[in-house]
């Protein structure tokens, strides 16, 4: 995979902008990827309503649930679906929306110097063998252009806001992920 330099977008995502994002904090450094999981509805998977979530155009009429959601303003890197299709809302050098209130190591507010990638899924459902090798194939292609993402600095959503979020879930397989980025 490859970053295009100039606009900071992988080259292999379809890539449709979200108004949710804004400009990192100045002298900011890339050192962290959180990986997350979203379903929309919760539980559906392979439809548009993610990719209209992203984009602020999420019909609230259209399920329940979307009722909750609709007045949030979130936003991802990238998007890898349940057949590993690849879609970036953000390019890197730009804050997506996606920790929310969050720490590491003594640092708050990671949305400043990490990469968002959400996985189509569910914290208690198994994810797709696609999408690990397409998730190993995006970190090592980031962990080459941003040297201080080390494996160590790859974290699920839920460590980094243990108090209010659990995903990737039990579910994730972070010993098959370390498998692939050690083989890829």
């Amino acid at each position: 995979m490859q970053i295009d330099s100039q606009k900071n977008i992988l080259k292999e995502a379809r890539f449709i902008e979200s108004p949710h994002y804004d400009k990192r904090p100045d002298n900011t450094s890339i050192d962290m990827i959180v990986v997350h999981n979203i379903s929309l509805p919760p539980g559906q998977f392979l439809n548009d309503s993610i990719e209209k979530f992203f984009l602020g155009k999420l019909d609230s009429s259209l399920h329940p649930y979307f009722k909750t959601i609709e007045d949030l303003k979130v936003s991802s890197h990238l998007f890898i679906n349940r057949e590993g299709v690849i879609t970036q809302f953000v390019p890197f050098d730009k804050r997506a929306w996606h920790a929310g209130e969050s720490f590491f190591q003594g640092k708050t507010g990671c949305n400043d110097f990490s990469i968002g990638i959400e996985l189509e899924g569910e914290d208690e459902r198994p994810y797709e063998k696609i999408q690990y090798t397409t998730l190993a194939k995006i970190i090592s292609t980031l962990m080459e252009k941003y040297s201080a993402i080390t494996r160590d600095r790859i974290v699920g959503h839920s460590t980094i806001a243990p108090n209010r979020k659990t995903d990737p879930g039990p579910a994730f397989d972070w010993t098959h992920l370390d498998y692939l980025l050690h083989n890829v």
